[in-house]
């Protein structure tokens, strides 16, 4: 339940932040497309009047946003939201889920030294992350032998696998839905721009150029969305590679500990 609110939490301050800045269509009471006409014809009848600074990229990519038609990239929008909610979501469970093994093991090792098992399952459980959690059910098994200890491990080791892995298919849903949403934009597009032809009656650069921008702006955006998800995809899945190793040569070093703790 916590995960699902923090989850909406985010895709909510991402989409408010987002649709602020791209879908305001309206300013001063007037439309974009006016603003822009109204700058034009100034700038025609006074050239003094003419804006000293360029367009900044926000105002750039807002109007590419509004031509390549708002409906339809809004959708290619939802699904860069939703992404980026999930990978957020995910790179923070994954930064918690870290642990300093080298240190724990250490104060495992010193800890069943001197205050034996039960300390070291108050150590494992005050301890945050994976790692600890695995060696807290090796030591409740620590009673029934080694063997079990090592079936539970491995184990519960594959359940903690299963959850830092968790979420990562839908972000690679969302890699492959982004460009395949801007692809069937080009596709409307290109209709849009044969009916406009057949409409005129004429094939010229005027009549095809609406449908040719929407198709291209769709594709250009869909493959953004791909590219932004994909280096966030990349990066967690080199986390949880990273946290699983630590696992498996911790458990490793926890093994051998309990086995030299065994023959004291």
């Amino acid at each position: 339940m916590k995960k699902l609110i923090a989850l909406l939490t985010v895709a909510g301050f991402l989409t408010f932040g987002i649709s602020n800045a791209l879908l305001a269509q309206e300013e001063n009471g007037q439309p974009v497309e006016a603003q822009t006409e109204q700058v034009i014809e100034t700038t025609q009848t006074n050239p003094l009047a003419a804006p000293k600074t360029d367009a900044t990229f926000h105002e750039v990519l807002k109007k590419q946003f509004i031509d390549g038609g708002w409906e339809f990239m809004s959708i290619i929008l939802l699904i860069l939201v939703l992404g980026l909610a999930v990978s957020i979501e995910r790179i923070i469970y994954l930064t918690l889920s870290t642990t300093n093994t080298k240190k724990l093991l250490a104060q495992l090792e010193e800890t069943l030294n001197k205050g034996g098992i039960e300390k070291a399952k108050d150590l494992c459980r005050d301890t945050r992350g994976p790692i600890a959690s695995i060696f807290y059910q090796g030591l409740m098994r620590y009673n029934e032998g080694l063997d079990e200890v090592e079936k539970s491990i491995v184990s519960y080791g594959s359940v903690m696998t299963g959850n830092l892995e968790s979420g990562a298919s839908w972000i690679s849903l969302f890699i492959a839905l982004g460009p395949m949403l801007g692809f069937m934009g080009t596709v409307i597009g290109m209709i849009a721009a044969f009916d406009a032809i057949a409409a005129a009656g004429d094939i010229s650069p005027t009549v095809v150029a609406g449908g040719m921008k929407v198709a291209l702006l769709t594709t250009v955006f869909g493959l953004i969305v791909a590219v932004i998800l994909q280096i966030a995809y990349n990066f967690i899945l080199n986390k949880i590679e990273g946290i699983v190793n630590d696992m498996e040569d911790s458990s490793i070093t926890f093994m051998d500990m309990l086995h030299k703790y065994s023959e004291k």
